[in-house]
């Protein structure tokens, strides 16, 4: 199977200052992609594979969307987050799976605590278990349950590569990447993730957020509405205080993490980031694509610097703040 990128392909992306002093580096690569989706900035080598984990979120929303089903607002918010599992955010999975006629117990995600601390804690105190509705996957597969049932599909099964709306999602996914996935792999929420070179997700994710929901073309049209759901509704795709909600309601950034270092953004004018980073680390990832935005035009320094300082990018030493996790550039 082929692999990630190496540190041969990757430059220095940020570091950590610790009391003026530099005690980590993250290294990784990032590529920015203009308006028009001409290539504006490389940092490393952006045709290496990566694994895009929850950033593929969108395209695997969008898929659904194409296989018609029935998802807006809030309900198609939830389809493409991460969402940390508060009660508001189950509320939402759950209508989803009654709309499909369905039980907590079709979810193929596998059981979890809600990322939500607050939300943790009152579980906890009410002896409750880990449950695969607060799953922070659970809005992708509650949306990819419905599409089973949309489409006569058996929803036994539906996270088999070979099931029909795997095999959907992934002509949907190669389509807007435009090349061919180079690797299949299970993501850690039990679905098929698919190895894409990081210029490949970039180019879906600036056409996802380049279209409009009035566009005469079926699929761009529902890519617009997608973007505009999450848009409308920036609380589905994170959480409370949580990063991709946090530059969403403050910068109107259309943005998605995934595991193991990845971040996609498209800012209002339709400049796109792409970034992976090499140690798999993802406290840096949101920092450092809005700097890139910043860099190419598409956000104003200062917007972006009070945004920042939202951010869990603090370094602190006997309870007061020392330093930052920062950009490189």
């Amino acid at each position: 199977m082929p692999q990630t990128f190496a540190a041969a392909d990757a430059v220095e992306l940020a570091v950590v200052d610790r009391s003026g002093f530099i005690e980590s580096r993250h290294a990784g690569i990032a590529i920015v992609l203009a308006p028009d989706g001409t290539i504006h900035t490389k940092l490393g080598d952006p045709s290496a594979l990566i694994l895009p984990r929850s950033s593929l979120k969108p395209l695997q929303a969008l898929a659904c969307l194409a296989a018609g089903a029935p998802l807006e607002g809030q309900r198609l918010g939830l389809a493409t987050a991460s969402h940390s599992g508060t009660d508001r955010h189950v509320a939402v999975v759950r209508e989803v799976l009654e709309s499909a006629g369905l039980g907590e117990e079709a979810l193929g995600c596998p059981p979890a605590w809600p990322g939500d601390t607050a939300t943790r804690d009152e579980l906890v105190r009410e002896r409750a278990e880990p449950s695969r509705v607060r799953m922070n996957c659970s809005g992708k597969h509650a949306a990819m349950l419905l599409t089973c049932v949309t489409n006569g599909w058996d929803p036994a099964g539906y996270l088999a590569a070979e099931h029909p709306l795997q095999l959907h999602v992934r002509e949907v996914i190669e389509r807007l990447l435009g090349e061919k996935a180079a690797a299949t792999a299970i993501d850690g929420c039990g679905a098929p993730v698919y190895a894409t070179t990081l210029f490949g997700l970039a180019r879906a994710i600036h056409r996802i957020g380049n279209s409009s929901p009035t566009s005469p073309f079926a699929l761009h049209r529902s890519a617009g509405t997608l973007v505009q759901a999450v848009r409308e509704n920036p609380w589905t795709i994170d959480g409370p205080e949580r990063p991709d909600t946090i530059v969403n309601e403050q910068l109107g950034v259309f943005a998605k993490g995934g595991a193991e270092g990845v971040m996609v953004m498209v800012a209002p004018d339709g400049t796109t980031v792409a970034l992976k980073m090499l140690d798999g680390s993802g406290r840096a990832a949101t920092a450092v694509g809005l700097r890139l935005l910043e860099r190419a035009g598409a956000l104003g320094s200062n917007e972006v610097a009070a945004t920042m300082h939202k951010l869990p990018l603090s370094v602190f030493g006997g309870g007061q703040s020392v330093g930052a996790i920062r950009p490189a550039f």
